[in-house]
């Protein structure tokens, strides 16, 4: 299990680089801006969803 946290937090890195590079482009080329901050919202839900999956399974495992 903790090889899949350490995957959930690489999604908020990436949300972060996302984020960062939008913001970067902002000026220069804004639909490029749209698509690195359409990722970085994925990259945050994937977050929230890995980490609701997790605490299901561990739930799961733990109520056996």
């Amino acid at each position: 299990m903790k090889f899949s946290k350490i995957f959930q937090y690489a999604y908020l890195v990436f949300a972060v680089l996302f984020i960062y590079d939008s913001i970067s482009k902002w000026t220069i080329n804004r639909n490029g801006a749209y698509i690195s901050l359409g990722l970085a919202a994925l990259a945050i839900f994937m977050y929230f969803f890995r980490r609701k999956f997790a605490k299901k399974i561990e739930e799961n495992n733990n109520s056996k």
